[in-house]
């Protein structure tokens, strides 16, 4: 389960504001990545924070309100499907990191990035290896940039609603192939990742 462990290292390293960051929709076929940077008040207890992955949808939203209400700053960002083919999905997914540390109302001084891979910041930061489930302002950066996406994907359904976008948020099912092979690539659909059938 994630604690404050990094957050504790760095605030004893004189650092003020530690922010966690994560992305959500670095592997769908279509839609933006998404990211979002989140500063908790050092020690605030949040029941059933984890990796946003291993939670139900329903547990999701509640905790995605929770953080919102009870967080220092928090800001969730995305790179465009036009982005992520132009610049690839590591760099896009990096930018999208980098727009939700920039965004947020309270500016950072320290950033805990989910992963082995740093983004190029304007402040200092460390990478964690599985850090959605190791510190707390990862894990809650992690729900809040999925909560964000799926909610998306949901209106891009009302868009395109031949594409069941609702049923597989935009992650390469057997339905969403399906729905590929009849209906063609749509204007949210990520090329680079369809060159195959393209």
């Amino acid at each position: 389960m994630p604690d404050y462990e990094f957050e504790s290292i760095a605030v004893n390293n004189g650092f003020t504001a530690v922010c966690g960051v994560d992305e959500a929709g670095r592997g769908p076929l279509a839609g933006p990545v998404y990211a979002a940077a989140v500063i908790l008040p050092q020690g605030l207890a949040i029941d059933g924070l984890n990796d946003s992955k291993k939670l139900s949808e329903k547990k999701r939203e509640l905790l995605y309100d929770e953080i919102t209400k009870n967080a220092v700053a928090w800001s969730v960002a995305f790179a465009t499907e036009q982005e992520i083919d132009e610049i690839n999905i590591l760099q896009a997914t990096f930018l999208a990191m980098k727009r939700a540390v920039e965004s947020l109302t309270e500016k950072a001084d320290y950033a805990l990035i989910d992963g082995n891979r740093m983004p190029t910041l304007e402040i200092k930061g460390e990478t964690v290896v599985k850090g959605d489930s190791r510190s707390m302002s990862i894990a809650a950066a992690s729900i809040l940039a999925k909560v964000t996406r799926d909610r998306f994907m949901l209106e891009v359904d009302k868009l395109y609603p031949q594409y069941q976008f609702s049923k597989h948020k935009g992650y390469g099912t057997k339905l969403h192939y399906e729905m590929l092979a009849q209906h063609g690539v749509s204007p949210v659909h990520r090329r680079s990742f369809l060159r195959k059938i393209l």
